[in-house]
């Protein structure tokens, strides 16, 4: 053996015993900060109830299924994919309380998880060691029909909510989403809307107060915890202020009887039309009338690629009301008195959640998504009509990529009327419409990902001549890793700028970083797309 070999040789040696020293080293490292950390949990001072029962680190076995029970996206259940050091499924608030002080002593991180339903799967998955403070416990609902309020926590699922309201009154609802399974916590923090937003706005303008764990383990209420920091939690996602506990809302009015309705049209040159159309006239109907317009490739009756459109609505109101109301602003979508039926609110949910015929209104009550699928999520807002050739070219090229379904959700009413300053979310007057980019998988790997992820990415840039521009607006709740990730380092705050004027626009950005920057300036709550700190020169 040559000099130089041996030399190389034994320089390699070394390298990799250094190398298993330091990786040692760091998993030795890494398995003293969870020790210490459960060592503090369970001996802090804050639990009013013991909490080894809530604490699940990987060697228990029971720490899969907890893990997997919110977990709503495939992408994110790789083996690839970094698991939490333990999870604290909190069973009361000082568990909570406990979780904060403990984790800011050993510096671990936390992810709120709270339905599990974050597209991009920012409640249970970082790329650092952390651990998941898990809310599906804390799931007590009260209602007040007297005074027609309720108080949520934020682990019960919109379909909890709605069952309890509907168990006192069949004349009160909530406007959130129509997904039941999802979580109160982040879709409320985040804005909320659903079919009943044209007649109500957002889930946060009719939320009046909340409870929140801060960075101090301080529980606070609105009135303690002061106007701006409300403001911050109902819009701007409360996940980068403090842990949301529960929020209290205000119940709205609905018809013992709505209407519900869902037509299908199918070829391009029909879709065109009738597409064209409601773009002209979906945020100018009558308040209470919600029309979603869902676009897909569909096969012909002949095998071949072309575009099927569908029209989920509700109607706050009877059928004979509906039908004067589309004869005279939209006959272009041909609806028929036969198309509609009439059904309490509750029944209105779960039949647009396409439940089977008769379903009960306990269906509402199941935490276990029907299908869990490999994910990706984008938005857009739209300002202005689309042309009919502009139409036809989106949707030829929807054909060409064969896999991206766009929603597009309907604007206009009550939406138009709050200021764009009164919650951190600005999206409201002078917009047509929202639309969501979607696309499910079943192939599992990280190739596949991309290959699909990919479609997205080409279908929204396609799109960049019919959205909106300086900025190109997008919606906090489908959550967008490709718009900008913040690394929390030296650059947070002009990491964040990046993605948050997109979801707030530029005075609702600034203004959550100021709040931020009071109410945790060490920046402790923290994620991917989390509100930064203003730079410590700015302090």
């Amino acid at each position: 053996m040559s000099n130089y070999n041996f030399l190389f040789i034994s320089t390699m040696f070394v390298i990799a015993l250094i190398l298993c020293s330091l990786f040692g080293h760091s998993l030795a490292t890494s398995n003293n900060v969870q020790q210490n950390f459960i060592h503090c949990l369970i001996s802090s001072t804050k639990l009013t109830i013991p909490i080894t029962g809530a604490i699940y680190t990987p060697s228990n076995s029971s720490f899969n299924t907890i893990l997997q029970a919110y977990l709503r996206n495939l992408r994110f259940n790789e083996s690839t994919t970094r698991k939490p050091a333990l999870i604290v499924t909190v069973l009361d608030i000082s568990h909570v309380q406990a979780s904060i002080i403990c984790a800011k002593k050993h510096n671990l991180l936390m992810k709120i998880r709270s339905g599990g339903h974050d597209y991009e799967g920012l409640s249970y998955v970082a790329d650092h060691p952390f651990f998941i403070l898990d809310l599906f416990n804390l799931r007590s609902i009260n209602v007040s029909i007297e005074d027609e309020t309720a108080w949520v926590q934020t682990g019960a699922t919109l379909g909890e909510l709605y069952y309890r309201i509907s168990e006192k009154s069949s004349t009160h609802g909530f406007p959130a989403g129509v997904c039941p399974t999802v979580g109160v916590g982040g879709h409320f923090s985040g804005g909320g809307y659903g079919n009943m937003m044209r007649k109500f706005g957002l889930s946060v303008d009719n939320i009046i107060d909340a409870e929140l764990v801060d960075v101090n383990g301080k529980l606070l209420n609105r009135e303690s915890m002061g106007e701006d920091l409300f403001w911050a939690i109902t819009g701007g996602g409360g996940a980068s202020f403090g842990v949301v506990i529960s929020y209290k809302i205000n119940l709205v009015r609905v018809p013992a009887k709505v209407t519900v309705f869902q037509v299908r049209r199918t070829s391009i040159q029909n879709v065109t039309n009738v597409a064209h159309r409601w773009l002209q006239v979906a945020d100018k109907l009558d308040y209470n009338l919600f029309i979603r317009m869902i676009v897909n490739v569909v096969n012909s009756t002949n095998g071949a690629k072309t575009i099927g459109a569908s029209f989920p609505s509700l109607f706050l109101g009877n059928t004979s009301t509906l039908m004067n109301i589309m004869d005279q602003s939209f006959p272009e979508l041909g609806l028929q008195r036969s198309d509609c039926q009439e059904m309490n609110w509750t029944q209105s949910l779960i039949r647009y959640f396409n439940s089977p015929p008769g379903s009960p209104d306990s269906t509402l009550l199941s935490r276990i998504r029907r299908t869990v699928v490999h994910l990706k999520r984008k938005s857009d807002y739209i300002k202005n009509p689309i042309s009919k050739q502009g139409l036809r070219s989106i949707f030829n090229k929807m054909v060409e990529l064969d896999h991206v379904g766009l929603y597009f959700n309907p604007y206009g009413g009550r939406m138009a009327e709050i200021s764009e300053f009164a919650k951190p979310f600005p999206h409201r007057a002078g917009n047509i419409a929202k639309m969501q980019y979607t696309l499910d998988w079943a192939e599992n790997g990280v190739d596949a990902a991309n290959r699909y992820i990919n479609l997205t990415r080409v279908l929204h840039e396609y799109m960049t001549p019919f959205v909106s521009k300086f900025p190109r607006e997008a919606f906090l709740n489908y959550r967008d890793l490709d718009i900008g990730v913040n690394h929390n380092g030296k650059n947070s705050f002009i990491e964040g700028s990046v993605y948050g004027v997109k979801y707030f626009k530029e005075t609702n950005f600034r203004r959550l970083v100021k709040v931020k920057t009071i109410v945790d300036p060490d920046n402790f709550f923290r994620n991917e797309q989390s509100i930064p700190t203003l730079p410590s020169t700015y302090h």
